[in-house]
């Protein structure tokens, strides 16, 4: 499936920021939120998609808004971070810390003292 909101099902509003905070899989915020998804996608960037919806969701306002309203902006979080994963890879979108600090076009960082295995292994007295 390419576009994940034009095959969206209608979905229960009642409480849904306290029903969104008791998921624990990928799976169940997308069945929640009525939105359909590509397993392969889903498989592979799972814990980034939630991640970056959970970023979203972080810039969002939702005080004295109708729970339809809520719903609606929740699913549409959740649209949208999918969509960052439909065509990029995880390494591309850099969600984690570990991967943020991780640039493989950038060399390692020297730390500390180093000691290459072909000297760990010679004989004292060679030293």
């Amino acid at each position: 499936m390419s576009d994940c909101s034009s095959n969206a099902r209608p979905i229960d509003v009642d409480n849904i920021l306290e029903r969104l905070r008791g998921l624990s899989s990928a799976e169940d915020f997308f069945h929640t939120l009525g939105i359909l998804y590509d397993g392969r996608v889903l498989n592979v960037a799972r814990l980034h998609i939630l991640k970056r919806m959970g970023q979203y969701l972080a810039e969002e306002d939702f005080d004295g808004l109708p729970d339809r309203v809520i719903a609606a902006r929740a699913r549409s979080t959740l649209e949208r971070a999918y969509s960052d994963f439909e065509s990029a890879s995880p390494l591309s979108q850099r969600v984690f810390k570990v991967l943020k600090e991780h640039d493989p076009e950038k060399p390692a960082e020297k730390r500390g003292a180093f000691v290459s295995f072909e000297a760990a292994l010679k004989p004292f007295a060679e030293q």
